[in-house]
């Protein structure tokens, strides 16, 4: 039980560290602090809720079950922090968004208040790990700790679902998987931890046993609710970048053909090297050291290797897109071969723009590679054979005569 509950923890936690990639500008949003308060206090809940957690801290501090109103409280807490998320997300008059936010803490304060209270005036002696809402379901004052912390925890839940609810019709893409995946964890806490502790405790109260719901379905089903809630969180985060960055590892690797053939000619400083470095990173050093490359090579630029290789690929069938491509492929490749070769610059060269340089993203480069690809796996066109010689006309060559030509005739000897 304590491991899974200690996996939901970290995942929380995780979760909490993802969505402030920037502490110093997290503390000035509203809404990612509040965002990564409510997912660390939730983290905080499980790592409390632990049965190994609850044994030593009712060791350290000497009081049976002092564990329990330290989770309550921790759990209030939560929910509390849940409110005021909502709150900033809906967002509004900065006035009435400070004077709600003050209302929840003032509410859930108090709440937290009497939970401690009720648990000073219980008796409750009997140390238990994870049963202790049965089994104090009838007990004075600890009955009313539960049922508070019970209530408390599920107002604010239902409220989150009614408003995940309504904001997932309004919004799409990225943030509406999110607050769909925040509304599917909500009812797996609704349902699958609070109508169960609630059911197991009303039995009690009316003399039946239905404690397994509470020690064995309930912990489960608010960890996976929880692993829910904190995917909803991070994923309008975190997957946007995450996909450039793979977007990026994916140009950084397409643009290696191109980058072979120029990078002799490339004067900026060497790339970084380091492991650690973004595939972002990487790829806008690489497309800086190919672009002044670009320009290192543009005085060897022969316009009648590429005017030739045009002409080529319109023949073969090629658009005037793939045509210019692989024109611009081949008049680069002659370019970095003159320049490797320390050859003169050909008097046909001029001034002329590839199109790689005049596109602002990095689309333009990856296309020019392509075609550098497709220009290096083209075979060699192949030598036309040697004309044959014609045949001589009759009467013509060095042993021809007149009629058919017969073998010599052996010399006579006497």
């Amino acid at each position: 039980m304590s491991l899974v509950v200690y996996l939901a923890a970290f995942m929380l936690g995780i979760s909490s560290v993802l969505v402030r990639r920037r502490p110093r500008t997290a503390l000035r949003d509203p809404l990612t602090l509040s965002t990564c308060v409510a997912i660390a206090l939730a983290a905080l809940v499980f790592v409390c809720a632990a049965p190994a957690t609850l044994a030593a801290v009712n060791e350290f501090t000497g009081i049976p079950n002092f564990g329990a109103p330290l989770t309550y409280g921790m759990l209030s807490a939560y929910s509390c922090a849940a409110l005021v998320l909502l709150i900033n997300w809906r967002g509004g008059p900065r006035e009435l968004v400070r004077r709600m936010v003050l209302r929840s803490i003032a509410a859930y304060g108090l709440l937290v208040l009497a939970i401690v209270v009720l648990f000073a005036l219980a008796d409750a002696d009997t140390e238990r790990l994870t049963d202790l809402d049965t089994h104090y379901a009838n007990t004075p004052f600890m009955r009313e700790m539960i049922l508070l912390y019970l209530l408390g925890h599920s107002a604010a839940m239902l409220v989150m679902c009614a408003v995940c609810l309504k904001w997932a019709r309004e919004v799409t893409g990225l943030l509406r998987t999110g607050l769909w995946l925040i509304l599917l964890g909500t009812l797996l806490d609704v349902v699958g931890f609070q109508l169960t502790k609630y059911t197991a405790v009303v039995a009690r109260w009316h003399g039946h046993d239905l404690d397994f719901l509470s020690t064995d379905v309930a912990p489960p089903m608010a960890s996976l609710g929880a692993v829910l809630c904190s995917a909803g969180f991070v994923l309008p985060r975190l997957l946007p970048p995450t996909l450039a960055q793979w977007r990026g590892l994916l140009d950084h690797r397409r643009l290696a053909p191109l980058w072979c053939l120029v990078r002799s000619a490339s004067t900026a400083p060497k790339p970084p090297t380091a492991w650690w470095q973004l595939p972002q990173v990487r790829l806008q050093w690489r497309e800086v050291s190919i672009h002044d490359a670009l320009l290192a090579l543009a005085p060897y630029f022969d316009h009648r290797v590429r005017e030739r290789a045009r002409d080529d690929a319109l023949a073969a069938g090629c658009s005037p897109h793939e045509a210019r491509l692989a024109a611009e492929a081949a008049m680069l490749a002659d370019a970095a071969r003159r320049a490797t070769a320390r050859e003169e610059p050909p008097q046909t060269g001029g001034s002329y723009r590839l199109h790689a340089t005049e596109v602002l993203d990095t689309s333009g480069l990856v296309e020019l590679a392509r075609a550098l690809d497709r220009e290096r796996d083209r075979p060699p066109p192949v030598a036309a054979a040697a004309p044959r010689t014609p045949p001589a006309p009759d009467g013509a060559g060095p042993n021809s005569m007149a009629g058919p030509m017969t073998e010599p005739e052996e010399p006579h000897v006497a």
